[in-house]
């Protein structure tokens, strides 16, 4: 992050702070109504309703305004691949189209940061480019419409700027000058952007030029003939007054300055805001379905992700040495009653290999470490209990440290049997899998609630939809991974791991089995899953996963 977006971000956070976000909505929904309360009582509604069907009832024209419309976010599009040459134009038209859309939603032109979003989360160009190019190419674009309106009509544009009118221009021309110091220090630190050449300050001037195409049709079918040179006037003044929009989409605000425009050309108030209202509509129109389909459109999608892809690339594991130990680990908390005998069930060997165990202590209050240095384990201390998902990432890093061949983890309360560790890592030291979970509905299960296993089941069912794999335990507690899987696995809460860990290797290719286990309903201490407090924490964390990996 530059320091530029450091300040930005940190006097972004102080409104957010002075002015809150429903105050700023609810204000935006009250100019809203209030203007659509205007318009409706000045509006001839059947003179309204002639205009759109003059408009479909002829589609060639129809299609030669939207065209036209469309042409000059092609235009915007290119000149922002002349300042970013390795944006590609899929991404460039799309972001635009979706700060386009957006900007239609919502109020105070807080939409073109969709823009940035678009491109930052599509392409791997640095934020700091993004938003500076936006930034300059946005206030170049109404600098290039203020211009435009002074050569087509110097004195109309000086009448109906007013003192307003020229603040905002002023204040326009400032943040023009700083946005482009800004991309100037950036050309000079990074050759992945340029500084706009003469070819971006024509595109953005014809892009203007298209829009006023939609303003001429849209008047004719409202019964009035004006020149090119006067649509392009309506538009300065109906764009132009858009920079200071607080109702979505700028409603009222377009609307009481294309009739103030229409009305220095000389055309008849009742008419022009016929001609308005129709060319605001089609605006809106296009905005929101072409906006709707950037989301979507080019690949990644924007909308959250809610399955794993269907495409994986395998990970090719390496066949351990010959000396390597087979590491189990035990996460624990508060397990005092149940941790030694999990310990000193551990077979000393498996598949000819040593093994070593040791115990992750979760911050438990009791003589849980004490228990298991008594049984023979090794004990790492977490402090402060921070959540079953960040013991078992602890596991994981120390298991990576001892140079494993195979790593194990089960609970210490005695639910999973200790002896089965070599049916666990068989298929990893066999290099059949990289990742193992023991699955109790596939092997034996002594006793389990009836609640419980409904909710495994469900929640297993989930997962598997969501993995596109087939499972048949989601949340067994006992799993296994190669050395690889185990140093490549991320566990993004602290809370639980069962998910998301398992989303997280599957995503990156790491191949999957299950082997069946025996279950034995724990006697003692008392389970951490409570299930209102386990959806909570875990749906958001699975969406973060899915997006994310």
């Amino acid at each position: 992050m530059g320091l530029r977006e450091g300040i930005v971000g940190l006097k972004t956070k102080r409104l957010a702070k002075t002015v809150p976000t429903w105050l700023l909505l609810s204000l935006s929904l009250v100019f809203g109504l209030v203007a659509l309360v205007v318009v409706l009582k000045a509006v001839d509604l059947k003179a309204l309703r002639m205009s759109f069907d003059e408009a479909f009832s002829h589609p060639l024209e129809l299609s030669l305004a939207f065209g036209a419309f469309a042409l000059a976010f092609i235009f915007r599009a290119v000149a922002w691949q002349k300042v970013i040459p390795s944006l590609p134009f899929k991404q460039s038209l799309a972001g635009i189209h979706m700060a386009l859309g957006a900007n239609h939603v919502l109020p105070f032109r807080i939409g073109e940061a969709a823009r940035i979003t678009s491109v930052a989360r599509r392409t791997d160009l640095p934020l700091e480019i993004i938003s500076a190019s936006t930034l300059a190419l946005r206030t170049g674009d109404f600098l290039a419409l203020a211009a435009l309106g002074l050569l087509v009509a110097p004195g109309a544009f000086a009448s109906l700027i007013g003192p307003i009118g020229w603040f905002v221009f002023g204040t326009v021309v400032l943040v023009a000058v700083g946005s482009w110091r800004w991309l100037f220090k950036l050309v000079g630190l990074d050759e992945r952007i340029r500084f706009p050449g003469p070819l971006a300050i024509v595109l953005s001037v014809s892009a203007w030029v298209c829009e006023a195409v939609l303003v001429i049709f849209a008047a004719r079918w409202a019964g009035i003939e004006i020149t090119f040179f006067e649509a392009i006037f309506v538009t300065v003044a109906s764009v132009g007054a858009q920079i200071v929009a607080v109702a979505p989409g700028g409603f009222g605000t377009y609307e009481g300055a294309a009739v103030a425009a229409y009305l220095i050309v000389g055309v008849d108030a009742r008419l022009a805001l016929i001609a308005a209202l129709t060319t605001h509509a089609l605006k809106t129109s296009y905005s929101l379905i072409l906006g709707s389909i950037a989301l979507i459109r080019p690949k990644p999608s924007l909308f959250p992700r809610f399955r794993l892809r269907k495409e994986k690339d395998f990970v090719t594991s390496f066949k351990p040495e010959s000396s390597a130990p087979v590491v189990l680990f035990m996460p624990a908390f508060n397990e005092q009653a149940s941790v030694g005998e999990c310990v000193r069930r551990v077979p000393k060997k498996v598949a000819g290999r040593p093994v070593k165990i040791f115990v992750v202590n979760d911050g438990s209050s009791d003589r849980t470490s004490e228990e298991a240095v008594s049984a023979g384990a090794e004990v790492i201390e977490m402090g402060v209990n921070q959540g079953l998902g960040a013991a078992v990432r602890r596991g994981f890093e120390e298991s990576t440290r001892l140079g494993a061949a195979a790593v194990a983890f089960c609970d210490a309360d005695c639910e999973y049997a200790p002896e089965e560790l070599e049916a666990m890592v068989r298929p990893i030291l066999d290099g059949d899998a990289d990742y193992v979970i023991g699955s109790r509905f596939a092997g034996h299960i002594e006793h389990m609630r009836p609640h419980r296993r409904l909710g495994n089941k469900v929640l297993t069912l989930i997962l598997c939809i969501v993995a596109r794999e087939r499972i048949t335990d989601g949340q067994s507690g006992y799993r296994a991974l190669s050395p690889e899987a185990a140093a490549s696995a991320e566990i993004i809460h602290d809370f639980n791991y069962a998910q998301v860990l398992t989303l997280d290797l599957l995503a990156k290719g790491f191949r999957y089995q299950e082997v069946p286990i025996s279950y034995h309903f724990r006697t003692s201490g008392e389970s951490f899953v409570k299930l209102g407090k386990y959806l909570r924490k875990v749906c958001p964390a699975v969406l973060r996963e899915l997006n994310t990996v």
